[in-house]
């Protein structure tokens, strides 16, 4: 199961672009593999929402893909957002690329908007890795 934030988030962050969430008990949202449409990793996911026509979501998928390999037990999941709206509304999508870093308990760790650099998904991702994240 992952478990999702769905809308307060702090302004603090790891590098330009990522937001750290911010979970409480009464509104978390957990997603199956079935929902996001692959199977999470086991030590974290980076979760890509990307459109169809969105030159920024070919790159990026090229970075998460990229950074995923270099780190075992982490996947890269990729949602098409305009097929998944019901999903992209519930978890306050605005524009893609959007990226969440999973931990391995499915918590969103870190999320960002847009064009990531690949030294700060690598940051965002041992935040989720190693554990130290307030999850």
């Amino acid at each position: 199961m992952l478990v999702l934030r769905t809308d307060r988030t702090s302004g603090a962050a790891v590098a330009a672009g990522w937001r750290r969430q911010v979970r409480g008990a009464d509104d978390v949202r957990r997603l199956t593999a079935a929902d996001l449409g692959g199977e999470p990793g086991e030590r974290a996911t980076l979760v890509q929402f990307s459109s169809a026509f969105c030159a920024p979501c070919r790159a990026t998928r090229r970075t998460l893909a990229e950074v995923a390999r270099m780190v075992p037990g982490v996947a890269h999941v990729e949602i098409d957002a305009e097929a998944r709206l019901e999903l992209v509304r519930e978890l306050g999508i605005v524009k893609t690329p959007t990226v969440l870093v999973l931990d391995a308990g499915g918590a969103v760790v870190r999320r960002a908007q847009g064009q990531p650099r690949r030294a700060d998904v690598i940051a965002a991702l041992g935040e989720a890795v190693d554990g130290r994240h307030d999850g």
